[in-house]
């Protein structure tokens, strides 16, 4: 069997899925994207096209490497980003052509199935009101999560009075007060904090019981995490913005969390997903892959959840139209039950694209990340 085609489709609200077509009448799919950067990436992926087509989709492994160690420039958003769809394409043609899913060609799985979390704001807000998220955080409850998530608001100085200060502890306390204690709340800094006073925030958020505070501060300093993780007991998590396992070591080794969490899309894909899984169960650390993207993401996520004896919790954003989860997307969407996805058991990623419904979604690719700015109007980090 040899890889015949490339194709992209640019979906909205920011998604962008790939079909690699094959000389036989097997197609893989994969969701290669770089949220702001999706035309850049696009480009980088025609490229690879160049290396890929004549060859074996099977030898996933050897074109991996190959696509990474090519060039004499290595790693970063944009090539891991787009060996990360071609990945996952070429495992679902694999899983395809063994009739078997994605994880009984990694070890088999190790639960039936995978447990969800999703957030308690509206996607892409920056600014909203404690109601608002107290009245989503009741819908969730209602739709049978047992782990919630949302994010810091931002600007965040690097010094805060203490009002600001509690203002944001305040309304983590509200959240925890309104879904109880039998529901785990994670909070997202976002990069948002500084060194200088994210310990700080944590411990006072620590009597609500966080289930993790991810990305305290921005992870190109690794010592200032370990750091900022030997201070508290609270469970510290982070690793969306990092590509690939060479990256990864120097968190995993520092100890500078406990939880890690590679975007499938971003990591290199879903073997580079399992070899980081490996590294941080040496240490003992648990896995709660991020993925605020569409269901050929999640459909990877699943593969990986399904065979890491180390899982965690796995996120998806929670979409009011069930779009993350497959409606209007792909022909059979997943079914939250109780908070979990049942493990899929159809062959690859278990996914198929619906491509009648995906022809009113198409869009040029152009999205930009929000902005922030301080009262000075000077950049915030978003």
């Amino acid at each position: 069997m040899k890889i015949t085609r490339l194709e992209l489709i640019k979906v909205k609200p920011r998604w962008m899925f790939l079909k690699m077509y094959t000389d036989s009448d097997i197609v893989g799919y994969g969701e290669p994207i770089l949220e702001g950067h999706t035309n850049a990436l696009e480009a980088v992926v025609k490229e690879f096209e160049d290396y890929l087509i004549g060859k074996d989709p099977m030898r996933i492994e050897h074109h991996v490497q190959a696509l990474y160690r090519g060039g004499f420039y290595r790693g970063g958003p944009l090539m891991l980003s787009a060996i990360s769809g071609i990945e996952q394409a070429m495992w679902d043609i694999k899983g395809k052509y063994y009739n078997c899913p994605v994880y009984e060609m990694l070890g088999g799985k190790c639960r039936d199935k995978v447990r969800m979390y999703t957030h308690i704001k509206t996607t892409g807000a920056v600014e909203f009101s404690v109601e608002d998220m107290l009245a989503m955080a009741r819908k969730r409850l209602q739709q049978g999560y047992t782990a919630l998530k949302y994010s810091i608001i931002p600007p965040i100085h690097a010094t805060e009075p203490p009002a600001k200060i509690n203002e944001h502890i305040e309304r983590f306390a509200a959240v925890r007060k309104t879904i109880g204690d039998d529901v785990e709340l994670a909070i997202d800094f976002h990069g948002r904090v500084a060194p200088s006073l994210a310990p700080a925030l944590i411990e006072k958020l620590k009597p609500y019981s966080p289930m993790f505070v991810e990305e305290p501060v921005l992870p190109e300093n690794v010592d200032c995490m370990a750091d900022i993780s030997r201070k508290t007991t609270v469970p510290i998590a982070a690793g969306e913005r990092l590509f690939g396992k060479f990256q990864y070591r120097e968190l995993i080794e520092k100890q500078a969390v406990r939880i890690v969490q590679p975007d499938i899309c971003h990591v290199g894909g879903i073997f580079e997903g399992r070899k980081i899984a490996a590294m941080a169960e040496n240490y003992f650390m648990t896995v709660a892959p991020h993925n605020p993207l569409g269901p050929v993401s999640l459909a990877s996520c699943l593969q990986l959840d399904a065979c890491i004896p180390n899982f965690l919790v796995q996120e998806h954003p929670g979409n009011a139209d069930g779009s993350d989860l497959g409606v209007g997307y792909i022909k059979k969407p997943f079914v939250l039950e109780g908070g979990y996805i049942a493990v899929p058991d159809g062959p690859g990623l278990g996914v198929e694209l619906d491509e009648d419904k995906l022809k009113d979604k198409i869009y040029d690719g152009k999205w930009t990340t929000p902005r922030v700015y301080f009262e000075d109007g000077s950049n915030a980090d978003w």
